[in-house]
């Protein structure tokens, strides 16, 4: 894989103060995607310049600068030979491909409209998300005809029904070929197992077991044992499941320009230690959320009484403690 799948814990814990790695003058208004490879190499469209823009996670300054003849990128994905995809069908209805060896780019998929989610299987099929014509198609990269797209979710009719799609935009396809939509306007996350046109809401208020309120969700990744991580875009927060549900994992606190809260996140993506860099857009700027290995340290562990124990609520109602040793710095939801 070309991207980050960690292995967390139940208790896993992200801090909760963010830290900017990349500003107006790098990423341009409104960053939207990003990703961040097994290198911890870090993309971002820049959608002011038509650019992506490359560089290393610990650097400041970027690496690489790629433009062409692509506008407006709503979406791209990077493979594991350092090729990028590119959306550019706002106005010239297509995907591109970058090579990295060559430097050139060509068409390997035509579209109606802007691909709001790009992502490519493991069978090497490319999935496009259309929000504006509420659907997923996809086609496989080995086929040689351009035009052999294929429906993947949605009927082209924006609609609530389980085989219905309004606005769909990050989309994620697991080992299995099963696809996540994040469902923008039904306010849902929907599962397409591979083959079946009907949908299974899998996040969002109308669930049929039980989940967690969604707002314009627009950005989802799995982790190594399938659990959802969703940028609950409305909300300003990335929201998560584990074994006790849905929980709060950043920007639980509001609406705002603070360094602990967001403002219309669009995307994020793990880089290999499992801290969270999300494209907050409103905001002009990438926010780097550090994992918490400690938190995966139970309180029994701990080899004395905790010099210092507080507690805190967010905003949402979500509770945090946090035990501070000699040795230990531990947050438990």
């Amino acid at each position: 894989l070309s991207f980050n799948q960690p292995k967390f814990c139940p208790t896993s814990i992200w801090n909760p103060t963010g830290i900017t790695i990349a500003n107006q003058s790098i990423v341009g208004q409104f960053p939207i995607t990003i990703f961040v490879n097994t290198n911890n190499t870090v993309y971002v469209a820049n959608l002011e310049e038509g650019t992506i823009v490359i560089w290393d996670e610990q650097s400041v300054n970027s690496t690489k600068i790629i433009s062409g003849n692509f506008d407006q990128p709503g979406s791209f994905f990077v493979t594991s030979n350092d090729d990028i995809y590119v959306d550019d069908g706002w106005r010239n209805k297509r995907v591109q491909r970058w090579s990295a060896e060559t430097n050139t780019f060509v068409t390997v998929m035509n579209v109606n409209s802007s691909c709001d989610g790009l992502f490519i299987d493991i069978n090497d099929t490319l999935y496009c998300s259309m929000h504006d014509h509420h659907q997923v198609l996809k086609r496989s990269l080995h086929d040689a005809v351009i035009t052999s797209n294929r429906v993947a979710a949605g009927t082209g009719i924006e609609g609530s029904a389980s085989n219905q799609l309004n606005s769909p935009h990050g989309i994620f396809v697991d080992v299995n070929m099963d696809l996540y939509v994040t469902d923008c306007r039904n306010n849902r996350v929907q599962l397409f197992q591979s083959g079946k046109p009907n949908g299974i809401t899998v996040a969002g208020s109308t669930s049929k077991n039980p989940t967690i309120t969604l707002f314009c969700p627009t950005g989802i990744v799995l982790d190594a044992e399938k659990y959802l991580f969703i940028v609950d875009r409305r909300n300003h927060r990335i929201v998560g499941s584990g074994l006790n549900g849905f929980r709060c994992l950043v920007g639980c606190y509001g609406i705002g320009s603070q360094s602990n809260q967001l403002d219309n996140p669009f995307s994020f993506s793990f880089d290999h230690s499992g801290n969270m860099i999300v494209t907050d857009q409103e905001n002009d700027r990438i926010q780097k959320f550090q994992y918490f290995e400690e938190s995966c340290v139970t309180q029994r562990k701990l080899k004395r009484k905790p010099i210092l124990e507080a507690e805190n609520e967010t905003p949402d109602g979500f509770k945090t403690e946090l035990l501070i040793d000699n040795s230990i710095v531990m947050l438990v939801a």
